[in-house]
């Protein structure tokens, strides 16, 4: 399945300059493919050989291969029919979590002479999760002065589906005191917002139950429910107002459990029990949840879980100032997570050579990808190679690098090179990784025998016995 239902031809073609076995390493921009999640393991993705331009006999003689980031290989090519086939059922949600479009990249390698093919893979999100209610039952204390056109915040609901297949509105079942709104937050979350129609009278009814239903736009579309009690309380006529309506803050990845991150504050002019404030998260994900702690009485919001800049860098949570009579004030925090140098690089060797044979003019010898998930200069890299050897790094594109030797090997002189590749980020402090490999030289004919001296004088009696032993010469 291809981008669009039809497969894309291979495009331009950006040649690089790296010379060896008299051809030319080359990049191409090949093609991007489509495939839905969920689809079984040997589901085919397309015919890379028809898409590459080539015959089927081409990608076994020049050793293709499909090499995606990471450990983990998500592709396996058939040699016999150049297919590209799925090795594994994808879960979009676990690959990308909210992330759209969801892209996975590979690259294909030719050998003889080396070709380098990128491509990217999208998967297609299919309604496999319903919206689903952190809290199922919710109170709400709704004071009867309250006035028509009131608005009251609801704990949301979440689903792991993305775009048309993620929550897109919320219901309420039809009441004649309220009806529900459905708004967005900036990060694209739909909460919802319970909306007074009618002034409430506690002597007439003193609470009401509601069912909110949360519906996302699948066809057909998955839906989740939750139940609010709402109580009818006496006047309380001071809400809770926060000292700051946005609060921002930043925080180091590593920073150790407990810490403080950031302390609000809001105020109520009310007094006794309607004065008195309680703090709570509110339209908090479960991720946060999970990271963070709201101190009810002191507004302190301490970390519970280490944090890790390569998978989120910004938290956003409401926090809700709520007085012993039902008024709340709501404010606004963000937190971002400041990147620190705690991954070491990464090499993935893809192509190694060895033996080569002596003679032989600049040949490859091996072909590497490098990567770090760090950012900025914790996440830039250099690459390096003892100074001393006849090899030498050039640099590709994708951060891939080809070892090349620079000159004609001699095995007579050296049959073995232990090389050890460095790679090391510009992080402060900086961290290194080291990957050795050896490389053996074979031998080949350049060498003609030779006889210990230029002549030799034999002297020797005439009237001797045929096969008569004169003397050795070497």
């Amino acid at each position: 399945m291809q981008d669009g239902g039809e497969r894309l031809r291979r495009q331009r073609q950006v040649l690089l300059l790296f010379v060896f076995l008299g051809g030319s390493l080359s990049v191409s921009q090949s093609g991007r493919y489509s495939v839905a999640e969920e689809k079984e393991r040997g589901f085919l993705i397309a015919n890379l050989a028809k898409d590459l331009g080539l015959n089927v006999g081409e990608m076994a003689v020049r050793r293709a291969q499909v090499v995606s980031k990471g450990s983990k290989q998500h592709f396996q090519l058939n040699h016999q029919t150049g297919d590209l086939l799925l090795s594994e059922k994808l879960d979009r949600e676990e690959l990308c979590g909210l992330t759209e479009p969801c892209i996975l990249d590979f690259q294909v390698l030719l050998q003889n002479p080396f070709q380098l093919f990128t491509n990217e893979l999208q998967v297609i999100d299919i309604n496999d999760h319903s919206p689903v209610f952190l809290e199922r039952e919710m109170q709400l204390k709704i004071p009867e002065s309250s006035p028509p056109g009131t608005t009251f915040p609801l704990e949301n609901a979440e689903d792991l589906d993305v775009g048309r297949n993620s929550l897109q509105n919320y219901t309420v079942i039809p009441n004649p005191h309220f009806h529900v709104l459905t708004l967005s937050r900036r990060d694209g979350r739909k909460y919802p917002e319970l909306v007074l129609d009618k002034a409430l009278d506690r002597e007439e009814q003193p609470e009401f139950s509601l069912t909110l239903t949360a519906l996302d736009g699948g066809s057909p579309p998955r839906s989740g429910t939750a139940q609010i009690n709402v109580l009818v309380l006496d006047i309380n006529d001071n809400a809770p107002e926060f000292s700051q309506s946005l609060y921002e803050a930043q925080v180091l990845e590593n920073s150790p459990l407990n810490s403080v991150i950031v302390t609000v504050s809001a105020t109520d002019l009310d007094t006794e029990n309607f004065g008195t404030i309680t703090y709570a998260f509110s339209h908090a994900s479960e991720e946060i949840r999970k990271t963070f702690k709201l101190n009810s009485i002191t507004g302190d919001i301490q970390l519970v879980k280490y944090l890790n800049f390569e998978s989120i860098h910004t938290f956003e949570v409401d926090v809700e100032a709520k007085d012993g009579g039902g008024l709340s004030g709501k404010s606004t925090v963000i937190i971002q997570v400041i990147d620190v140098n705690d991954n070491p690089p990464e090499l993935t060797l893809s192509l190694l050579n060895s033996p080569i044979p002596e003679n032989s003019p600049e040949t490859v010898v091996a072909i590497f990808r490098i990567s770090d998930p760090d950012s900025g200069d914790n996440g830039r890299m250099m690459c390096s190679i003892q100074e001393d050897l006849p090899f030498v790094l050039k640099p590709s594109v994708e951060n891939f690098y080809t070892l090349v030797s620079k000159e004609a090997l001699d095995r007579e002189k050296r049959a073995e090179y232990n090389i050890t590749i460095t790679v090391s980020d510009l992080g402060t402090p900086r961290l290194k990784t080291e990957h050795k490999i050896t490389v053996l030289v074979s031998d080949v004919n350049d060498n003609a025998p030779t006889f210990s001296q230029a002549s030799y004088t034999l002297f020797i009696r005439e009237n001797n016995s045929p096969a008569l032993h004169m003397e050795y010469v070497t």
